[in-house]
């Protein structure tokens, strides 16, 4: 176990990381300090505060500290790329993956568009297309079992041969192109900026998300990339406007209003790690219904009262 310093709680808010969150020191309104959790690796011992304050958004107190488990190095780790002609392929492929249940340490993809971007910003050469970035882990037999089992799963879908990143520098240069896919983004067209949006659907919705989503894009003036952590159905619109344009203000968040919304006619999220905040606060009434959301006001009444933490933030007017 680990014990780090964490400066408010969006260093543990975003991506998987809150999985490994063991306990939490909080300083709550009042000044007190209390500390949520223990090192065991689980427990059952009253309400779970520990994920409560992760997910509170900075509006319950102000995290502290952190206690993290740590994981070891594996045996072997080898990172992979495949393409595919139809973007619906690569998700559905990816579905049947995690269906089979063939352990991918990461799966993540990219549309054709996103693919450009990197492509000029990173100096790579993907073919441009929609592509899947896998990596395995394990002992270096099952690290080989597990590429050839979801190499065929991707072939049969259509996929191109794995290129493979095996040594820790190849590795090391795929991953960080695929990192900085937000600045490839705001490159591929100068001067703009990013609405970025995150949804999160059931795995077997998640092609047809994507799908009617590319379909929205393709009706629309602005350029909008797509990345996702389809492994767990969460992926990402990053939406290029101008900012001195309101017509791509408006644009923009009309797309971002319908991928919602499709996210939830599907049984999905409206933000599967970007968190709430002031720009989806508009929808958890959507997500939660009255009876949920008067839950959270309670809560935040009991150990919010003067409403100091994070005011405005996350929880609409009931």
């Amino acid at each position: 176990m680990a014990s780090t310093r964490a400066s408010g709680t969006n260093a543990v808010r975003y991506g998987t990381m809150s999985d490994n969150i063991l306990a939490l020191a909080v300083v709550l309104p009042g000044g007190e300090v209390i500390h949520a959790g223990t090192r065991a690796r689980k427990s059952s011992a009253g309400y779970d505060l520990t994920h409560l304050f992760v997910g509170a958004e900075g509006t319950l107190g102000i995290i502290t500290e952190v206690t993290l488990k740590l994981q070891g190095l594996p045996e072997a780790m080898s990172a992979a790329i495949v393409g595919f002609a139809e973007f619906d392929a690569a998700v559905k492929a990816v579905t049947e993956i995690r269906q089979a249940g063939i352990p991918v340490a990461r799966i993540e993809f990219l549309d054709e568009v996103m693919v450009t971007a990197v492509n000029q910003f990173s100096g790579l050469s993907l073919i441009e297309r929609p592509t899947l970035f896998l990596e395995f882990h394990g002992s270096t037999t099952t690290v080989h079992e597990y590429a050839e089992m979801a190499g065929e799963i991707t072939h049969a879908w259509g996929g191109s041969d794995f290129q493979w990143a095996v040594d820790t520098g190849e590795r090391n240069a795929l991953w960080k192109a695929r990192h900085n896919a937000y600045f490839a983004s705001l490159a591929f067209r100068p001067g703009s900026r990013s609405l970025t949006t995150d949804v999160c659907v059931p795995i077997s919705r998640l092609a047809e998300c994507i799908i009617k989503t590319k379909h929205d894009l393709s009706q629309s003036f602005l350029t909008a990339p797509i990345v996702g952590h389809v492994g767990d159905g969460n992926f990402h619109l990053l939406i290029l406007v101008d900012p001195a344009k309101p017509e791509d203000i408006a644009e923009a968040e009309r797309l971002n209003e319908r991928l919602v919304e499709r996210a939830l006619e599907m049984g999905g999220t409206i933000t599967g790690e970007h968190g709430v905040g002031l720009g989806k606060m508009k929808f958890m009434k959507a997500e939660h219904g009255d009876g949920v959301l008067a839950v959270m006001h309670a809560i935040k009444r009991a150990i919010d009262p003067q409403n100091l933490m994070n005011p405005g933030k996350m929880l609409p007017a009931l």
